[in-house]
Protein backbone atom coordinates (compact mmCIF):
# COMPACT_ATOMS: atom_id res chain seq x y z
CA UNK A 1 0.00 0.00 0.00
CA UNK A 2 1.34 3.71 -1.00
CA UNK A 3 0.47 6.45 1.63
CA UNK A 4 0.87 9.83 -0.25
CA UNK A 5 -0.96 12.75 -0.35
CA UNK A 6 -2.22 12.61 -3.79
CA UNK A 7 -5.12 14.49 -5.95
CA UNK A 8 -7.50 12.38 -7.90
CA UNK A 9 -6.59 8.81 -7.96
CA UNK A 10 -8.90 7.39 -10.57
CA UNK A 11 -10.90 8.13 -13.39
CA UNK A 12 -14.41 6.37 -11.89
CA UNK A 13 -15.13 2.91 -10.14
CA UNK A 14 -14.27 0.75 -13.89
CA UNK A 15 -10.98 2.56 -13.74
CA UNK A 16 -9.99 1.51 -10.49
CA UNK A 17 -11.48 -1.74 -10.82
CA UNK A 18 -8.70 -2.58 -13.27
CA UNK A 19 -6.49 -1.04 -11.33
CA UNK A 20 -7.14 -3.63 -8.21
CA UNK A 21 -7.60 -6.44 -10.75
CA UNK A 22 -3.21 -5.72 -11.36
CA UNK A 23 -3.22 -6.44 -7.32
CA UNK A 24 -4.89 -9.40 -7.04
CA UNK A 25 -3.54 -11.27 -10.10
CA UNK A 26 -1.95 -13.79 -7.69
CA UNK A 27 -5.13 -15.33 -6.59
CA UNK A 28 -6.07 -15.99 -10.08
CA UNK A 29 -6.47 -19.77 -10.85
CA UNK A 30 -7.76 -20.57 -7.39
CA UNK A 31 -11.48 -21.79 -6.21
CA UNK A 32 -12.47 -17.34 -6.08
CA UNK A 33 -15.79 -15.85 -5.37
CA UNK A 34 -15.62 -12.24 -6.22
CA UNK A 35 -18.11 -10.56 -3.96
CA UNK A 36 -19.54 -6.74 -4.25
CA UNK A 37 -20.69 -4.18 -1.56
CA UNK A 38 -23.87 -2.38 -3.15
CA UNK A 39 -23.88 -0.48 -5.02
CA UNK A 40 -21.14 1.29 -5.22
CA UNK A 41 -18.59 -1.66 -5.09
CA UNK A 42 -20.36 -3.81 -8.15
CA UNK A 43 -18.83 -1.78 -10.95
CA UNK A 44 -15.06 -2.20 -9.17
CA UNK A 45 -15.84 -5.59 -8.58
CA UNK A 46 -17.11 -6.30 -12.04
CA UNK A 47 -13.80 -5.05 -13.27
CA UNK A 48 -11.74 -7.42 -10.96
CA UNK A 49 -13.94 -10.80 -11.69
CA UNK A 50 -13.44 -10.36 -15.40
CA UNK A 51 -9.86 -9.77 -15.37
CA UNK A 52 -9.50 -12.94 -13.15
CA UNK A 53 -12.22 -14.82 -14.91
CA UNK A 54 -13.86 -15.69 -11.31
CA UNK A 55 -17.93 -15.24 -10.63
CA UNK A 56 -19.23 -12.15 -9.94
CA UNK A 57 -21.59 -11.83 -6.81
CA UNK A 58 -23.24 -9.45 -3.76
CA UNK A 59 -23.16 -9.43 0.16
CA UNK A 60 -25.71 -7.37 1.05
CA UNK A 61 -25.00 -5.00 4.14
CA UNK A 62 -27.00 -2.51 5.35
CA UNK A 63 -25.15 0.09 7.42
CA UNK A 64 -26.96 1.05 11.06
CA UNK A 65 -26.63 5.12 11.00
CA UNK A 66 -27.28 7.23 14.07
CA UNK A 67 -31.06 8.82 14.69
CA UNK A 68 -28.87 12.56 14.73
CA UNK A 69 -26.64 11.40 11.42
CA UNK A 70 -27.40 8.36 9.26
CA UNK A 71 -24.31 8.70 7.78
CA UNK A 72 -22.77 8.27 10.80
CA UNK A 73 -22.45 4.70 11.43
CA UNK A 74 -23.42 2.82 14.91
CA UNK A 75 -22.94 -0.63 12.82
CA UNK A 76 -23.99 -2.80 10.34
CA UNK A 77 -26.11 -5.57 9.34
CA UNK A 78 -26.22 -8.32 6.84
CA UNK A 79 -27.74 -11.41 5.69
CA UNK A 80 -27.19 -13.08 9.08
CA UNK A 81 -25.00 -10.75 10.87
CA UNK A 82 -25.33 -7.78 12.98
CA UNK A 83 -21.86 -5.43 14.65
CA UNK A 84 -22.88 -2.99 16.45
CA UNK A 85 -20.28 -0.48 18.19
CA UNK A 86 -20.82 -0.84 21.66
CA UNK A 87 -19.03 1.96 22.99
CA UNK A 88 -20.36 4.31 20.53
CA UNK A 89 -23.56 3.26 21.46
CA UNK A 90 -22.89 4.27 25.14
CA UNK A 91 -20.76 7.64 23.96
CA UNK A 92 -23.75 9.14 22.16
CA UNK A 93 -26.29 7.69 24.61
CA UNK A 94 -28.75 5.77 22.30
CA UNK A 95 -31.53 3.33 23.51
CA UNK A 96 -32.26 -0.20 22.82
CA UNK A 97 -35.59 1.21 21.83
CA UNK A 98 -33.66 3.29 19.13
CA UNK A 99 -31.53 0.57 18.40
CA UNK A 100 -34.17 -1.50 17.43
CA UNK A 101 -36.19 0.95 15.01
CA UNK A 102 -32.88 1.79 12.93
CA UNK A 103 -32.22 -1.80 12.66
CA UNK A 104 -35.95 -2.51 11.48
CA UNK A 105 -36.09 -0.12 8.86
CA UNK A 106 -32.54 -1.06 8.09
CA UNK A 107 -33.59 -4.83 7.59
CA UNK A 108 -36.48 -3.65 5.10
CA UNK A 109 -34.05 -2.05 2.94
CA UNK A 110 -31.55 -5.30 3.47
CA UNK A 111 -34.48 -7.50 2.30
CA UNK A 112 -35.27 -5.43 -0.59
CA UNK A 113 -32.09 -5.37 -1.61
CA UNK A 114 -31.43 -9.00 -1.17
CA UNK A 115 -34.25 -9.31 -4.12
CA UNK A 116 -34.07 -6.60 -6.19
CA UNK A 117 -30.61 -7.34 -6.69
CA UNK A 118 -30.75 -11.76 -6.83
CA UNK A 119 -34.12 -12.40 -7.04
CA UNK A 120 -35.34 -14.18 -10.44
CA UNK A 121 -38.47 -15.99 -10.58
CA UNK A 122 -38.79 -19.99 -10.75
CA UNK A 123 -40.64 -20.48 -13.63
CA UNK A 124 -42.11 -23.90 -12.44
CA UNK A 125 -43.05 -22.25 -8.94
CA UNK A 126 -43.56 -18.82 -9.52
CA UNK A 127 -41.87 -18.14 -6.53
CA UNK A 128 -38.66 -15.10 -6.19
CA UNK A 129 -35.55 -16.88 -5.71
CA UNK A 130 -32.63 -15.07 -4.06
CA UNK A 131 -29.97 -17.89 -4.16
CA UNK A 132 -26.30 -16.82 -3.77
CA UNK A 133 -23.37 -18.55 -4.86
CA UNK A 134 -21.86 -21.39 -2.27
CA UNK A 135 -19.08 -19.99 -0.56
CA UNK A 136 -18.23 -22.63 1.14
CA UNK A 137 -14.58 -23.61 0.80
CA UNK A 138 -13.70 -21.00 -1.50
CA UNK A 139 -11.52 -17.81 -1.68
CA UNK A 140 -14.27 -15.00 -0.71
CA UNK A 141 -12.52 -11.54 -2.58
CA UNK A 142 -14.94 -8.36 -1.21
CA UNK A 143 -14.49 -5.75 -3.31
CA UNK A 144 -15.94 -2.08 -2.55
CA UNK A 145 -14.99 1.17 -3.78
CA UNK A 146 -12.84 2.73 -0.88
CA UNK A 147 -13.37 2.36 3.01
CA UNK A 148 -14.30 5.20 5.08
CA UNK A 149 -15.75 3.87 8.56
CA UNK A 150 -15.26 0.53 8.07
CA UNK A 151 -18.48 -0.80 9.39
CA UNK A 152 -19.91 -1.99 5.89
CA UNK A 153 -17.09 -3.99 4.97
CA UNK A 154 -16.05 -5.48 8.91
CA UNK A 155 -19.66 -7.27 8.47
CA UNK A 156 -19.37 -8.50 4.89
CA UNK A 157 -15.91 -10.11 6.41
CA UNK A 158 -18.11 -11.85 9.17
CA UNK A 159 -21.06 -12.48 6.76
CA UNK A 160 -18.82 -14.15 4.32
CA UNK A 161 -16.53 -16.21 7.18
CA UNK A 162 -19.96 -17.28 8.44
CA UNK A 163 -21.19 -18.67 5.28
CA UNK A 164 -18.06 -20.61 4.87
CA UNK A 165 -15.53 -18.83 3.16
CA UNK A 166 -12.29 -20.96 3.73
CA UNK A 167 -10.38 -17.39 3.01
CA UNK A 168 -11.23 -13.69 3.18
CA UNK A 169 -9.47 -11.27 1.13
CA UNK A 170 -11.07 -7.63 1.38
CA UNK A 171 -9.71 -5.38 -1.76
CA UNK A 172 -10.26 -1.40 -2.07
CA UNK A 173 -9.08 1.20 -4.46
CA UNK A 174 -8.35 3.26 -1.76
CA UNK A 175 -8.49 3.85 2.04
CA UNK A 176 -7.15 6.11 4.73
CA UNK A 177 -4.17 5.70 6.34
CA UNK A 178 -3.85 2.67 9.04
CA UNK A 179 -7.16 1.62 7.82
CA UNK A 180 -6.49 -2.21 8.54
CA UNK A 181 -6.34 -1.72 11.94
CA UNK A 182 -10.30 -1.39 12.63
CA UNK A 183 -10.40 -4.56 11.08
CA UNK A 184 -8.43 -6.94 13.41
CA UNK A 185 -8.44 -10.22 12.22
CA UNK A 186 -11.50 -10.13 10.00
CA UNK A 187 -10.19 -10.89 6.75
CA UNK A 188 -7.29 -12.95 5.91
CA UNK A 189 -5.50 -10.42 3.34
CA UNK A 190 -5.76 -6.82 3.06
CA UNK A 191 -5.07 -5.25 -0.42
CA UNK A 192 -5.21 -1.62 -1.18
CA UNK A 193 -3.99 0.45 -3.79
CA UNK A 194 -3.63 3.84 -1.88
CA UNK A 195 -3.99 5.58 1.79
CA UNK A 196 -3.84 9.09 0.89
CA UNK A 197 -3.10 11.73 3.54
CA UNK A 198 -5.79 14.02 3.93
CA UNK A 199 -8.60 11.48 3.35
CA UNK A 200 -11.88 12.63 4.49
CA UNK A 201 -14.28 10.83 1.82
CA UNK A 202 -13.70 7.98 -0.63
CA UNK A 203 -15.77 10.34 -3.40
CA UNK A 204 -13.07 12.77 -3.18
CA UNK A 205 -10.40 10.59 -4.86
CA UNK A 206 -12.32 9.34 -7.71
CA UNK A 207 -13.16 12.63 -10.99
CA UNK A 208 -16.33 10.96 -11.70
CA UNK A 209 -18.19 9.10 -8.14
CA UNK A 210 -21.72 9.22 -9.75
CA UNK A 211 -23.98 6.87 -7.99
CA UNK A 212 -24.58 3.21 -8.93
CA UNK A 213 -28.42 2.72 -9.70
CA UNK A 214 -29.75 -0.32 -9.12
CA UNK A 215 -30.22 -0.92 -12.65
CA UNK A 216 -26.62 -0.92 -13.21
CA UNK A 217 -25.77 -3.24 -10.25
CA UNK A 218 -28.18 -5.73 -11.68
CA UNK A 219 -26.93 -5.25 -15.33
CA UNK A 220 -23.50 -5.81 -14.20
CA UNK A 221 -24.19 -8.83 -12.09
CA UNK A 222 -26.19 -10.84 -15.05
CA UNK A 223 -23.03 -9.93 -17.50
CA UNK A 224 -20.54 -11.94 -15.21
Amino acid sequence: MLEAEVGVLFADRADAGRQLAVRLEHLRGRNLVVLALPRGGVPVAYEVANALNAPLDVVVIRKLGAPFNSEFAIGAIGEGVRVVDEATLRQLGITERQLADIETREHAELERRIQRFRGSVDSTTGKVSTERLDLAGRVAVIVDDGIATGSTALAACRVVRALGSSEVVLAVPVAPPGWTDRFGEAADEYVCLETPRGFFAVGQWYNDFTQTTDDEVITLLAAR
